[in-house]
């Protein structure tokens, strides 16, 4: 197997909650992935914000990156992402200034203007939030203000600043499932990851437009991107082959407006597939990696290959949360990450 040292990975972890599980086990295995990740050699480690769902734990990144943070020693840690709108630009900016102060150079600050949710709920978050372009550029701009201590005349940067005062910043980055954000990111000179697990269509062209579009800033000299997918890596086909044949089956529940947990194999052994679920099957098709380590490593270098990027971000659902742990175990191993120590995850995912 041809070996591509140079691709990086990386981890988005949602705090998925298990059938049968509960919030605070979900918690808790994310905590164990990134100690995980951490000793397999993973480049970053990325937690979402997601609202009024039972089915994903995870809603306050800015929460979890400080203990995560106390909970590793290397991986970089970051939000996949910090929605924007639903807070102050002052205060994001300060949370992610003590986080940097807390654990130097080692902190993403990821950000999106998705609602991560439902709009009921983007409402009770800020009731202000009109889901305007020109506002979330102007909040993406004040935020830069506030992370460089610009002190720029008749405005409120003139006299308020976000502390504490740090001697790094964190990296900023743009998150998007379309190409918009992908210019906001190319004129802010702010870094891009275009998330195909989301939208699993027009990820590298998007690429191609922020990369042409950049205009470099004081952060960042020159285009940063990645791109993200949903990734089940197995010992086996035919193990691979059940753990895609749930992540479907949510995916196509997902579409259809219905909320719930990864389905168990019992679910997906019983569904029926309609023709019309089949079309939807093939549209989602992109949007998930799936196999042998050797599969995946074919796919994740023609990603990279096609995305034009050295970095791979890999969110990885399953209903037993040690075929999570084996799935990131495997994908170290093809890519020929930092050998993995003897490791106790799932002592450490049950507290």
């Amino acid at each position: 197997m041809t070996v591509t040292p140079k691709l990086r990975l990386n981890v988005l972890d949602q705090s998925p909650i298990r059938p049968g599980s509960t919030a605070r086990e979900a918690v808790q295995e994310t905590v164990a992935l990134a100690r995980l990740a951490d000793r397999l050699g993973y480049g970053r480690f990325w937690v979402s914000e997601h609202h009024n769902t039972d089915t994903l734990a995870g809603s306050t990144p800015e929460v979890l990156i400080a203990y995560l943070g106390s909970q590793t020693s290397r991986i970089r840690l970051g939000s996949g992402g910090i929605m924007l709108p639903h807070y102050s630009a002052l205060k994001v900016a300060e949370n992610f200034r003590m986080l940097e102060t807390l654990f130097p150079g080692r902190i993403d600050l990821g950000m999106g203007r998705a609602p991560g949710g439902d709009r009921l709920t983007a409402h009770a978050l800020n009731p202000h939030n009109t889901f305007s372009e020109q506002d979330f550029v102007e909040q993406l701009m004040d935020l830069q203000a506030y992370l460089r201590d610009d002190r720029v005349p008749e405005t409120i940067h003139e006299r308020v600043m976000a502390v504490p005062k740090a001697a790094t910043s964190p990296e900023l980055w743009l998150l998007s499932s379309s190409g918009q954000s992908g210019l906001f990111a190319a004129h802010l000179g702010m870094a891009f990851s275009f998330a195909q697990f989301i939208n699993g269509h027009g990820g590298p062209q998007a690429v191609r437009t922020y990369r042409e579009r950049f205009r470099p800033s004081k952060e960042l000299p020159a285009p940063l991107a990645n791109m993200a997918v949903f990734t089940l890596c197995a010992d086996t086909e035919e193990k691979a082959q059940a753990m895609r044949a749930a992540m479907d089956l949510l995916l196509l529940r997902f579409g259809k407006g219905e909320r719930g947990a990864l389905p168990t194999p019992e679910e997906v052994h019983n569904y029926r597939f309609t023709a019309e679920d089949q079309l939807h099957l093939r549209q989602n098709h992109n949007r998930v990696v799936s196999g042998t380590p050797e599969q995946v490593h074919a796919q994740f270098t023609a990603l990279a290959a096609e995305y034009e990027v050295d970095e791979i971000t890999a969110v990885t659902i399953t209903a037993d949360f040690q075929d999570r742990v084996r799935s990131y175990e495997l994908l170290a191993d093809a890519f020929e990450l930092e050998a993995p120590q003897e490791a106790t995850v799932m002592e450490e995912a049950a507290g």
